[in-house]
């Protein structure tokens, strides 16, 4: 089971840089993301895919044309309203942001939304409220859990592998969690941002046919944009981070989805006997 989701986003939406950091500064820079998005849609098309468009609200208050092509064609879920990290915000503001974001999509959508990402994979171990809150609003799919080190969260002692139920006091939320290869004893992922960047394709094929029971991708439309401009407040290490591999990403991604078959989240999820997952508790 291979499942293909987009954390639709702009270029400029990069988390823990003070010059990217709000809705007051983004309106400074150039706007691709209608552009990058088409570039999606001629992959998807070109191969016959169905995928997950994980979306900010912030791009739907900005594009609900966009946002209403992408939902006719696709599923969608929210990435929150203003692409800040989870643990960065109180409980009450990271529930007023989300509630802000699904009334936008939903509205544009006309459809009920009820999966999530959190920006940055920043719910930890330490976040696991967020969890409550997501039910709290109807979300019934997540796939916020990193199980590795992550720059803005991540949880590297999560062990499981595939979907699983997250249970807490009076609610459960399908957990679809990012992939990883166990090396050396650390978890190392490959199935997007960065790291499907960096990987060469033969690595990411070989690595792929060993998750054949269970892989979640995640890209940004910026991944397969290498006319994007630099931010130049960036330190070096950031500026590899969010640039490295730009160019190739777009040849990698259409080797990617024509040599293995994906499926979106709601398909994924429906294929499962939810009866017989993990169940987790945090």
């Amino acid at each position: 089971m291979n499942i293909l989701t987009f954390d639709t986003e702009e270029w400029f939406h990069l988390l823990d840089n003070d010059s990217t950091r709000s809705e007051q500064q983004w309106c400074r820079y150039e706007k691709r993301i209608e552009g990058n998005v088409g570039r999606l849609f001629d992959i998807l098309d070109s191969t016959d895919t169905k995928a997950t468009f994980f979306i900010i609200g912030w791009v739907a208050k900005q594009y609900p044309a966009l946002v209403r092509r992408i939902a006719e064609r696709f599923q969608i879920g929210s990435h929150t309203m203003n692409h800040q990290l989870v643990w960065q915000q109180t409980p009450a503001a990271f529930k007023a942001d989300l509630e802000e974001s699904l009334k936008r999509l939903e509205d544009l959508s006309g459809r009920k939304v009820v999966c999530f990402r959190a920006p940055g994979f920043s719910i930890r171990e330490s976040e696991a409220w967020a969890f409550e809150i997501l039910a709290e609003l109807g979300i019934q799919y997540d796939s916020s859990v990193f199980p590795a080190h992550h720059a803005h969260g991540g949880m590297p002692s999560y062990k499981g592998h595939g979907p699983a139920l997250i249970c807490g006091k009076g609610f459960a939320i399908k957990e679809f969690p990012i992939t990883y290869k166990t090396m050396l004893g650390k978890h190392v992922i490959f199935s997007g941002g960065g790291y499907f960047r960096l990987f060469p394709y033969r690595n990411i094929r070989k690595w792929t046919i060993e998750s054949s029971d269970y892989l979640m991708s995640y890209i940004h439309p910026r991944d397969l944009d290498p006319a994007q401009p630099m931010i130049g407040e960036l330190n070096l290490l950031r500026r590899f981070k969010s640039y490295y591999g730009l160019g190739r990403a777009e040849r990698k991604l259409r080797r990617w989805l024509t040599d293995f078959d994906f499926v979106d989240l709601q398909t994924a999820a429906s294929g499962l006997d939810w009866n017989q997952v993990e169940r987790v508790v945090l």
